[in-house]
């Protein structure tokens, strides 16, 4: 927690926020309890310093990487498993949170506009930013086969309350929907490092949910 804590001062430092340090790290100590809440199983602080660790690989295609990592802290900030709703209200703390920091408006606005992107994962044509999160969010879909089994599994846990056959349908049509688009990734590093590892991990687990 330390080191993610020391990442959050130098994403909040590096926006140009003007807030003292007492402020900056009651907001990071707030993130990271949220991060941490126990019904959490995949979209947890193991997730936050992954997302964060793929943002360092594909860094040098985002236009504005300070955004960029600020949406990575929000992206997940707000968790109860409602998929569109969860993003919106992480966008929205995002906006109170950084400008009460004195995050500039318009890296507020990037960064909460990140954020919201994510709900879907379809970047914007000619967004780097869009382009560099939504790859390192989905960057666990590349993981090895063991990290990836227990990635699996995590998502399964998070909707324990959903009977058997309404998961696998939904989890089949949310990764068929995945693997559908040409690209599973829209930066070039992204595709060379991710994309053959994705795609076999989602047809193995696809085959697996409809076997």
């Amino acid at each position: 927690m330390t080191d993610l804590l020391d990442a959050w001062r130098d994403a909040v430092r590096s926006a140009g926020a003007t807030a003292g340090a007492a402020a900056v790290d009651a907001a990071g100590a707030d993130l990271l309890a949220r991060w941490a809440q126990p019904h959490r199983r995949h979209h947890d602080t193991e997730h936050l310093t992954e997302v964060l660790a793929a943002i360092d690989l594909l860094v040098a295609d985002a236009a504005d990487p300070a955004a960029v990592r600020l949406a990575a802290w929000f992206h997940d900030a707000v968790y109860d498993g409602r998929p569109g709703d969860d993003e919106e209200a992480s966008a929205v703390l995002a906006e109170e949170v950084l400008t009460r920091l004195g995050v500039p408006d318009d890296r507020v606005a990037r960064a909460a506009r990140l954020v919201r992107m994510t709900a879907a994962h379809v970047p914007s044509d000619g967004d780097p930013d869009e382009a560099v999160l939504s790859d390192a969010d989905l960057a666990i879909l590349a993981a090895p086969a063991p990290r990836y089994a227990r990635y699996a599994a995590a998502v399964r846990a998070e909707y324990a309350h959903v009977p058997d056959d309404a998961f696998r349908a939904g989890r089949s049509a949310v990764l068929a929907g995945l693997v559908a688009a040409d690209r599973l990734y829209r930066t070039a590093p992204g595709r060379q490092r991710w994309e053959a590892a994705a795609r076999a991990n989602v047809a193995a687990e696809l085959e697996a949910l409809r076997g």
